[in-house]
């Protein structure tokens, strides 16, 4: 399994940032279509379409029950998890609580004078609804990244969906992770239904405010099409990796974090930019080594072939230049004085400094959101964070010296607009 060997040019580097950009951009005619019939079928006939399409794409038979999660399936779910995986997880919960809290805004009051001010309230979204896959693998930790900011930012009501398997039950480790972060309510409902049954409410699951959490093409097809009935956290695209290199780095820890990578899925990019060949030849061979042990050897050599490459630039200079254009999801600086270069970077979802910081232990446990922009996004989309799940309201209090001596502005301002109107609602006051 050959991951491509590039020699970069300023030239060659911009080929590959466009053509990793196409990535995913399949033809989607036929996918918004049946994305829109399920939404329909949804908002039309609400929990029986539910019923229809798990029967129909999960295999699972909930005709005899309801799908809501009862309280006993969770706590027999509980029973089947490991309780070292429980401890683990009880410290991953306590480091994203701990770094998200830092997040929370208070909002804030300017005073005019004694009577009138202006400010901004912060409040929390009523109800989040978190979406969590468990298609190829079950993703736990993607429960505690989204609910637990959701919970810090005090939402009251947090609900969680994710396909059931086909004997009716969930996964217990996505239970377990749902009764960590403070879940109110879980749903055995999968696929873009998931994501209609929240966008608006049936009579079992509530309409969330917000729809966030990962998920296959008809998921974010979903999440897209609904985009204004309901908010949701990002677009989001492959998932991706860019390792910046030099003499220093390990080529062995540089090839594991590749793969980390590109085992996603067969549309995941791991990019190497280094300034040693040396390198890149070792890293080369730890790729093909290490790649021929994986379990999921068979998405790795889609992924590697289509959308990975160990490319050698002539300075460290061109290789964050690149970085710069591509905006990676997840950036690390596998270098000899990363602290030179962070100051200058502007477009990543997440940074990993040094050696010893791979991406994996962003993924699960240090505290900050793996929930990133992707597909070069990250040039203007932040990580999942606590303000995502609160809302702003403007404050305007005038008593009657504040608006007297600023009317004539307003009208003034007004009726430059057209808007006669306008102006006459402020000197009415004054006549």
């Amino acid at each position: 399994m050959k991951c491509r060997y590039i020699e970069g040019s300023k030239e060659s580097l911009v080929e590959i940032s466009e053509a990793l950009g196409m990535r995913g951009k399949m033809a989607l005619e036929p996918i918004i279509a049946t994305v829109q019939e399920i939404i329909e079928q949804v908002k039309m006939y609400g929990d029986g379409a539910i019923l229809d399409y798990t029967k129909r794409f999960d295999g699972a038979d909930l005709s005899e029950s309801l799908f809501r999660v009862t309280e006993e399936e969770i706590q027999a779910g509980l029973s089947m998890v490991d309780d070292k995986l429980i401890n683990i997880m009880n410290k991953a919960a306590r480091n994203i609580r701990t770094f998200h809290e830092k997040q929370k805004e208070e909002g804030y009051s300017i005073k005019l004078n004694e009577n009138a001010e202006i400010g901004m309230l912060v409040r929390p979204l009523s109800v989040v609804g978190v979406y969590v896959p468990a298609g190829t693998a079950p993703l736990p930790s993607t429960v505690l990244m989204d609910a637990i900011p959701a919970k810090v930012a005090g939402v009251p009501r947090v609900i969680l969906c994710s396909p059931p398997r086909k004997d009716g039950s969930l996964d217990p480790s996505i239970l377990a992770a749902a009764q960590l972060s403070g879940v109110d309510e879980i749903y055995k409902i999968g696929g873009a239904q998931a994501i209609a049954a929240m966008a608006y409410g049936t009579a079992t699951v509530p309409r969330v405010d917000k729809v966030c959490g990962p998920g296959n093409i008809y998921v974010n097809t979903a999440k897209r099409l609904l985009f204004g009935q309901i908010d949701i956290d990002m677009f989001a695209g492959p998932s991706e990796i860019l390792i910046v290199a030099d003499e220093s780095a390990n080529p062995e820890f540089v090839a594991a974090d590749m793969l980390s990578q590109a085992e996603h899925d067969k549309l995941a990019s791991a990019i190497l930019l280094t300034t040693d060949l040396s390198l890149a030849e070792a890293v080369m061979q730890a790729l093909d080594r290490r790649s021929e042990k994986s379990s999921r050897i068979h998405i790795l050599a889609e992924s590697m072939k289509d959308y990975c490459a160990i490319i050698t630039v002539p300075s460290l200079e061109d290789a964050f230049a690149f970085s710069e254009e591509l905006a990676p999801e997840h950036l690390e600086l596998c270098v000899k004085n990363p602290d030179a270069w962070i100051g200058k970077i502007k477009n990543a979802g997440a940074i990993f400094v040094g050696n010893y910081s791979p991406e994996s232990v962003g993924d699960y446990f240090a505290g900050p959101n793996h929930t990133l922009p992707t597909s070069g996004t990250a040039r203007f989309f932040s990580p999942l964070n606590v303000g995502d799940f609160t809302k702003k309201i403007s404050l305007i209090r005038y008593d009657e010296a504040m608006l007297k001596s600023c009317y004539e502005d307003i009208a003034s301002f007004a009726r430059a607009e057209g808007l006669e109107a306008h102006a006459q609602a402020v000197e009415v006051r004054f006549e």
